[in-house]
């Protein structure tokens, strides 16, 4: 092996057609640009969603309805699940940790407490927001329920 024989291994290259070097290279002259207009010369970048003057998908679909922006988003979790949890893990305080812990809610999740399904256990429930039948069934059941 000398000099002679150097290659570079394989699938380290690309095979890419260089522009801009000569006319003998065929991708010479305006360097696959075009003549004249913004995209030929030098720092031109065309909007997000630029369809070539076509106009955009994004102005041709309709838009309806009103989004508030101040909503507040609660991740729902039914009174049967805090039961379900009770009696397989028994534990007797819920707060926002130990619900992240078992994967019901996320980190910076808002939870809110409806009332589907039996509670039978006593618990001592902490979230930000309770339904009232939810509310009636925890201190049915002889338990607490706080709101955050």
């Amino acid at each position: 092996m000398d000099l002679s024989n150097l290659k570079p291994a394989k699938g380290s290259t690309k095979n890419v057609k260089r522009i801009g070097r000569g006319q003998g290279s065929g991708r010479g002259g305006t360097s696959t640009r075009g003549h004249k207009g913004a995209g030929s010369r030098s720092g031109t970048s065309k909007k997000i969603g630029f369809e070539g003057g076509q106009m955009p998908l994004v102005r041709r679909v309709p838009k309806f309805g009103f989004k508030n922006i101040n909503r507040k988003e609660y991740r729902a979790i039914n009174i049967e699940t805090l039961q379900n949890l009770a009696e397989v893990h028994n534990i007797q305080v819920f707060n926002p940790e130990v619900l992240k812990q078992h994967g019901l809610t996320g980190k910076n999740d808002l939870v809110k407490i409806l009332g589907k399904g039996e509670l039978k256990a006593k618990l001592e429930v902490h979230a930000h927001g309770f339904s009232a039948s939810a509310t009636s069934a925890i201190e049915a059941a002889g338990g607490n329920a706080v709101k955050l």
